[in-house]
C-alpha cells in the first residue's frame, strides 16, 4: 500500500510539470501581447491628439481674440513643457505664438516686451507626395471647431513619411506633378498642363530626278539624273495648357490652349531645281522657322439637351441631361482629323468648332469651319501673320460628322460625315518660288474649285476580327482644270478597307485602297477622286516607301502623289495646291504583320501592290503612249522601341523600297545607253530609309 501511494505522488508531479510549464508560457505570451496593445493604443491616442490640439487651439484662439478686443485680461491654460534646467519660469497667459502661422504679438496682460518667455508650440506638417508648389488658393479660411479641421486646398493634403511611398519631382512627368495638370496653380480649380517635345528625324532616300535645264555635270545628256536626297529635321514644341474644372469628372469649364514649334531643316540634294527654281542656288539648303501650330480658348456651352431643345428626352427636367451630356466650343488655330484614318482632313488650322456627345456619350458630333492658312514649304508649319490677309489662303472648310459607339455589337464605332471645300482663285509661290497655284500648265488660268464629300466609315472589332473601313462620294464643280482644259464637273468615289486578327504577338492584316480615275481626260467630266488635305495612317503609314515619299513627274512641274499621301491627284502640292480631279486614279492591296516582340519592341512588315485605274489621263497630260496600269511593288520593314515602357522615349525607324512596274518605267525611263561614264539605261534603286528620336516631358 505504501509503495502504491508513492508511485501514486510520483505521478501526480510528473504530470503537473508540464502544465505550469505551459502556464508560465502562457503568462509570458499575455504580457507580450499586452505590451503591444498598450502600444497600439499609446500611438493611436497621440494620433488623436495630434489632430485634435489644432482645434482645441484653434477654440482658444477665437476666445483670446474675442476677450482681447472687450480688453478683458485672459488667462491662458498652462502648456505642459518639458522639463528644463535652472529656475522654474513663471507660467504666462497663451498668447498667439501658440500659432506659429500668425506673427507673435505681446499679450496685453503680461507687459513683456519680448515673446522669449512665450511656450511656442510646433505641430509636424505633412507635406504631399507629388512636386505640389505653393498653394494657390487665397480664399478667406473658414472657422474651425473642436468637431472638424478646415483643409483649404484639399489637392495639397500631406502624407505622412512612409519608406513604402514614392515621392515626385518636377521632372517626373508620371508622379503628381503642378506642371502636369496634378495640382491647381489658381485658386482650387484652375489647373496648367505642360508639355515640351523634342524630336529629331534623319530621312535618306532615293528617287526618280530629272535634270533641269543645266545639269551639275556638265556633259550629262542622262534625262533622269542623281536621285539621293539627305534631309535632316529638328522641332521643339512646347504646349501651355490652362484649364477650369476637374477633367476626371467632366468637361472643363473653358480652356486656353497655345503650341508652339520651332523647326529646323536641312536638305541636300545631287541636282539642280530640287532645292530652289533658280539653278543657282546652291544644292543644299537650311532653314529655320518658328510657327504657332496651335491657338484656341474653348468654351463649355451646357448641356447639349439645353442647347439643342430637340434632343430632350424622357427624366430631363429644365432642358438638363440625365446623363451629364454636354455641348462645347473652340475658337482658333487648331488640330482636327475628320475620319478614323485621315483620308479627307486632317490638319491644324485657323477656325471655329462646335462638338459634344448625347446619349451617355454613345453620339459625338462636330460641327466645324476652318479659314485655312498657307504653308512655310520646308516646315510644313502653319503661316500664322495676319499682315493684310497675306497669309490667309482663299479657302474655307466646312466639316459635319457625327459618330456612334456601339452599333451593331460591342467595340465597333460608325460614322457619318459630310465636307465642303470652296477654294477661291488665286496666284501663289511656294518657299522655294515654285509656283503652286494655279496649276503650272497650260493657259494656267485662275480657277474655283468647290467640292463636297459624303462619307460612311466606321472602327472597331467584331469578337477577334478588327475591320476599318470608309467610302466617299465627291461631287462638285471646277471652273477651269488645267489638264482638261475646260471647266469640269466632279464625280469620284474613294474606298478603303482593312481586317485584321491576331494571334498571339503577331497581328496580321489585309487591305484595299481605291481611288477612281478619269477614263476620258476631255469631257468635262471629273471622276478621279482628290481629298482636301489627308495624312492617311493606312496601308504601311511610315513604314510604305508609296505612302511616304512624293514623286514628281520629270519635266513637269506636277506631283504625281504627295508626301504622306496615296492619291495620285496630279496636283502642284498637297499642302498648298488645289485639289485636282482630273487624274488617274489607284487600286491598292495591302498586307503586313505587326510583331509584339519584346513589351518595348514592335516590329512591321508592310507590302503593297499598286496599279493605276485610269491611264488615259497621264496618255493626253504626257502626250506619251503606251502606258500600262501596273505600277509597282512597295516593301518596307519597320520598328517602335520604347526603352521606358513609355512615350517620354521613342525611337522608330525603317526602310523601304519601290520596285517599279511597266507604268512606272514608262513615267520614269532614261534616255542614257552608258555615255559618259556614270549613267546608265538601267532603273536605280529607289528606297527610304528614316530614324526618328522623340523625347516627351
Amino acid at each position: 500500500m505504501r509503495n502504491f501511494f508513492f508511485f501514486t505522488i510520483v505521478c501526480l508531479v510528473l504530470c503537473a510539470v508540464p502544465v505550469l510549464a505551459q502556464q508560465d508560457t502562457r503568462d509570458t505570451q499575455d504580457t507580450e501581447n499586452t505590451k503591444r496593445i498598450s502600444s497600439e493604443l499609446a500611438e493611436k491616442m497621440a494620433q488623436r491628439l495630434s489632430r485634435q490640439l489644432p482645434m482645441q487651439f484653434s477654440r482658444l484662439k477665437t476666445r483670446v481674440q474675442t476677450q482681447i478686443a472687450a480688453s478683458v485680461p485672459v488667462q491662458a491654460p498652462i502648456l505642459p513643457l518639458e522639463p528644463v534646467q535652472g529656475p522654474r519660469k513663471p507660467a504666462v497667459p497663451l498668447a498667439f505664438s501658440a500659432f506659429p502661422d500668425e506673427p507673435q504679438q505681446q499679450s496685453p496682460s503680461s507687459g513683456s516686451s519680448g515673446t522669449d518667455d512665450r511656450p511656442i508650440l510646433r505641430l509636424p506638417e505633412d507635406r504631399p507626395l507629388g512636386a505640389a508648389g505653393k498653394s494657390k488658393d487665397k480664399r478667406k479660411p473658414a472657422p474651425e471647431d473642436a468637431d472638424f479641421m478646415v483643409i483649404q486646398d484639399r489637392w495639397r493634403v500631406g502624407v505622412p513619411e512612409d519608406p513604402r511611398f514614392t515621392k515626385g519631382n518636377i521632372f517626373n512627368p508620371y508622379r503628381q506633378n503642378v506642371l502636369k495638370g496634378d495640382y491647381p496653380i489658381i485658386g482650387n480649380d484652375i489647373f496648367m498642363n505642360f508639355d515640351l517635345v523634342l524630336e529629331g528625324n534623319y530621312d535618306a532616300r532615293q528617287l526618280p530626278t530629272g535634270q533641269a535645264v543645266s545639269s551639275v555635270n556638265p556633259g550629262s545628256r542622262e534625262f533622269f539624273g542623281r536621285g539621293r536626297q539627305d534631309n535632316l529635321n529638328g522641332i521643339m514644341v512646347f504646349s501651355f495648357d490652362m484649364f477650369k474644372g476637374d477633367a476626371s469628372f467632366k468637361p472643363v469649364d473653358w480652356r486656353f490652349k497655345i503650341e508652339g514649334i520651332g523647326n529646323f531643316n536641312f536638305q541636300k540634294a545631287r541636282e539642280n531645281q530640287v532645292i530652289n527654281t533658280d539653278v543657282r542656288e546652291r544644292l543644299s539648303r537650311q532653314k529655320n522657322f518658328v510657327a504657332a501650330e496651335q491657338v484656341f480658348m474653348e468654351k463649355r456651352l451646357g448641356d447639349t439637351t439645353r442647347i439643342f431643345p430637340f434632343l430632350r428626352g424622357r427624366g430631363s427636367k429644365g432642358g438638363r441631361s440625365p446623363e451629364f451630356d454636354t455641348t462645347s466650343i473652340r475658337v482658333g488655330v487648331q488640330q482636327f482629323t475628320s475620319d478614323f484614318r485621315g483620308f479627307i482632313f486632317s490638319d491644324s488650322k485657323l477656325g471655329a468648332r462646335l462638338f459634344g456627345n448625347i446619349g451617355s456619350n454613345r453620339w459625338q458630333y462636330n460641327l466645324a469651319y476652318f479659314n485655312m492658312l498657307e504653308k512655310e514649304t520646308n516646315s510644313k508649319l502653319n503661316v500664322l501673320t495676319f499682315n493684310g490677309n497675306k497669309y490667309l489662303r482663299n479657302q474655307n472648310v466646312y466639316i459635319a460628322n457625327v459618330f456612334r459607339q456601339d452599333t451593331f455589337v460591342l467595340g465597333y464605332t460608325m460614322e457619318f460625315s459630310a465636307h465642303f471645300n470652296d477654294f477661291r482663285p488665286g496666284l501663289q509661290y511656294d518657299s522655294n518660288n515654285f509656283q503652286v497655284r494655279p496649276q503650272p500648265i497650260g493657259l494656267q488660268i485662275q480657277n474655283r474649285v468647290r467640292a463636297g464629300y459624303f462619307g460612311f466609315a466606321g472602327d472597331g472589332h467584331f469578337g477577334r476580327y478588327n475591320i476599318t473601313h470608309a467610302f466617299y462620294q465627291a461631287v462638285g464643280r471646277d471652273t477651269y482644270n488645267a489638264i482638261a482644259g475646260r471647266p469640269v464637273s466632279i464625280n469620284a468615289q474613294m474606298a478603303a478597307a482593312e481586317f485584321s486578327i491576331d494571334f498571339d504577338y503577331i497581328r496580321y492584316r489585309i487591305a484595299a485602297f481605291y481611288t477612281s480615275g478619269d477614263h476620258n481626260p476631255t469631257d468635262g467630266r471629273a471622276r478621279g477622286f482628290d481629298s482636301i488635305i489627308d495624312n492617311p495612317n493606312f496601308a504601311g503609314g511610315r513604314f510604305s516607301f508609296f505612302n511616304t515619299e512624293g514623286l514628281r513627274i520629270a519635266s513637269t512641274p506636277l506631283a504625281l502623289k504627295d508626301e504622306r499621301s496615296l492619291i495620285p491627284s496630279l496636283r502642284t502640292s498637297k499642302l498648298q495646291g488645289q485639289p485636282n480631279f482630273v487624274n488617274p486614279g489607284l487600286t491598292l492591296y495591302n498586307t503586313g504583320l505587326d510583331f509584339d516582340i519584346t513589351p518595348k519592341l514592335r516590329g512591321f512588315l508592310n507590302y503593297n501592290f499598286v496599279r493605276f485605274n485610269a491611264v488615259e489621263t497621264l496618255v493626253s497630260f504626257l502626250n506619251r503612249s503606251g502606258f500600262s496600269k501596273d505600277f509597282g511593288h512597295d516593301v518596307g520593314v519597320g520598328f517602335i522601341y520604347r526603352p521606358l515602357l513609355n512615350e517620354n522615349i521613342t525611337l522608330t525607324g525603317g526602310a523601304s523600297t519601290l520596285r517599279g512596274g511597266k507604268a512606272f518605267n514608262r513615267l520614269f525611263s532614261s534616255n542614257c545607253d552608258g555615255t559618259p561614264v556614270g549613267c546608265g539605261a538601267t532603273q536605280p534603286t529607289l528606297f527610304s530609309t528614316f530614324l526618328t528620336a522623340r523625347f516627351v516631358y
